[in-house]
């Protein structure tokens, strides 16, 4: 999906369609605010791995710029160089990619305007608009005051132009320590709105910037730096989530400054929060750094990139954020929707596989040993086109421990003593007997008795097997919820991390049919009765097949959501 196509008008019944968002732009197109363009970015900070949360916002600003002719441009807010970093920025340009956005010519980094934010700071101290504040950050705390009660203005809020420059140039120069000074907007120290208090638009950091090294020891802040940006690019429609609300005075004042003949404006909208697991890049980062998961690709983060690992296609994620909508109301989104979403594109996509992860033997006793015949099987009977397979079929058999029971129970319709099931494409088996270890007591072999399928025996159950003499030993990586409770960080005063599951992750050995031996890694497929899989993308290689649990077979959103 290309953004950076020229303007286009959009259908005036648009604007009474879809979420508040959809509205607001489809109406500025067809009264021509904006001359009619539509430019949007996603701006995120690159200090960690983009979340679900973040391909909400990416397929609403990208969406609603494809939606209306537009573009959308990729920004890397790059103002604060403690926690940045080049593998994030290549991270974040991969997972947008990867969900199927592109950005074409309009990529940018807040660094390349640094040298023009700083002309914009030295314009608003000549204006008397800004000045050089020596409060420390705890006395700052304190003359800012509260809501309900005007501020103190600094000492320093007086101080006369030329000194303010002179001194803002030496800060640049690195004469002083960090945190001895700081710019701040000389804006309202009485508002109600304690973003209009003064805010610091500058502060000294001699910190090392991944993109310009040590150039500068004077960075701006995000509440300084992003508005600039977005006027300096031409953005119309700057899209956020609802924690920036309140900045927005902020936004306008600071856009006001550089005067642009077409200024941008600020929307919010409700950020994505998802049960059983955490959403902030921080807790995140302390789950990778403490090694309670295997990294930012895990399957069990939230992480686009662990979500790719597992499996999950990107055009789910989109239908996901489709689903889910924009609004102006914080809500927590069940897990199970997501899964559903992604369900949903594997059982049309996904190409058929047997796979047996708790391996019980079936000896079929009327087939010689050695004789190996093969049988055709379905890949994917949502979608014919993809036709059918061989599988090698003989004598012995792999089957799931759980599909043998030696004493029939009510309900049990699949292999017990004098029972018959169909074997998945291959006929039908009746139980003739067992055997069992004599110390454990463990079922080690199951014996029956086999018939083609054009017997057509009446039987209530099947099961799928794979081949003994052709299964490929694999290992299947089974995955639970990171997190026990929905709401892990619900309580800020209690620590999350007590909230993991310990059972997230079970590694299992098992066996697989022969054709999987072709499975390049990220490729998915329905385990046959298990769930879907794929082949892992860091570990799994011919000679070592690695498969990741995507999702489970059963739907809990679909009975979730059935009525009655």
């Amino acid at each position: 999906m290309n953004n950076s196509a020229a303007p286009t008008s959009a259908p005036a019944e648009a604007a009474s369609a879809g979420h508040f968002i959809r509205q607001i732009v489809a109406e500025d197109v067809r009264t021509g605010k904006h001359g009619g363009r539509v430019v949007t970015r996603f701006p995120p900070e690159p200090n960690g791995y983009l979340h679900i949360g973040h391909a909400k916002a990416i397929c609403l600003d990208f969406g609603m710029a494809a939606e209306f002719g537009g573009r959308c441009h990729l920004r890397m807010d790059d103002t604060n160089p403690t926690k940045e970093s080049m593998e994030y920025v290549d991270a974040i340009r991969t997972d947008v990619r990867w969900l199927g956005f592109d950005w074409g010519e309009h990529f940018y980094y807040s660094a390349d305007y640094f040298e023009r934010m700083y002309e914009v700071a030295l314009d608003l101290i000549r204006q008397g608009k800004a000045y050089i504040c020596a409060l420390s950050s705890e006395e700052f705390k304190v003359y800012r005051g509260v809501p309900t009660q005007p501020g103190l203005e600094s000492p320093s809020r007086h101080r006369p132009v030329e000194e303010n420059l002179d001194l803002f140039r030496r800060m640049r120069a690195g004469e002083f320590a960090d945190g001895a000074l700081c710019l701040r907007a000389k804006i309202d120290m009485a508002s109600p709105n304690l973003h209009l208090r003064d805010p610091v638009l500058y502060r000294i950091m001699r910190v090392s910037h991944y993109r310009t090294g040590d150039a500068w020891c004077l960075y701006p802040m995000y509440d300084f730096a992003h508005p600039l940006e977005d006027a300096f690019e031409g953005i119309t429609h700057s899209l956020c989530t609802l924690e920036f609300e309140v900045h927005r005075p902020l936004y306008d004042w600071v856009v006001a400054q550089v005067s642009p003949a077409d200024p941008p404006h600020q929307y919010e909208f409700a950020r994505l929060n998802l049960t059983y697991t955490v959403m902030s890049k921080r807790k995140l980062l302390q789950l990778v750094q403490e090694k309670l998961v295997s990294g930012w690709d895990d399957p069990r983060m939230p992480t686009l990139c662990g979500m790719r690992r597992r499996g999950y296609p990107p055009v789910a994620i989109r239908a996901f954020c489709e689903t889910v909508g924009v609004t102006k109301y914080g809500s927590l989104t069940d897990m199970a929707l997501l899964e559903h979403a992604v369900r949903e594109v594997l059982n049309r996509t996904a190409p058929r596989r047997m796979a047996v992860l708790k391996p019980l033997k079936l000896v079929l006793e009327n087939i010689s040993a050695g004789e190996t015949r093969t049988v055709a099987a379905v890949n994917n009977p949502e979608d014919e086109s993809l036709g059918t397979r061989q599988v090698p079929f003989g004598r012995e058999l792999f089957i799931e421990q759980d599909d043998f029971l030696e004493v029939a129970q009510k309900k049990f319709f699949r292999l017990t003593p004098g029972q018959t099931v169909r074997l998945r494409a291959a006929g039908f088996v009746t139980c003739t007997g067992f055997t069992k270890d004599p110390a454990s007591g463990a079922i080690t072999e199951v014996r029956g008795e086999w018939f083609p399928a054009e017997a057509e025996l009446k039987v209530k159950a099947t099961i799928h097997w794979v081949s003994a003499a052709h299964a490929l030993a694999v290992e299947v990586r089974l995955y639970d919820r990171l997190f026990r409770v929905e709401e892990p960080d619900a309580d800020k005063d209690a620590d999350y991390k007590a909230h993991l599951n310990p059972d997230s992750l079970r590694v299992v050995k098992g066996y697989v049919e022969p054709a999987l031996a072709a499975a390049a890694p990220g490729d998915a497929f329905q385990f046959e009765r298990l769930g879907y899989f794929c082949a892992d993308s860091r570990d799994s290689r011919p000679e070592a097949l690695v498969f990741n649990q995507t999702v489970s077979l059963r739907d809990a959103w679909a009975k979730l959501s059935k009525p009655g």
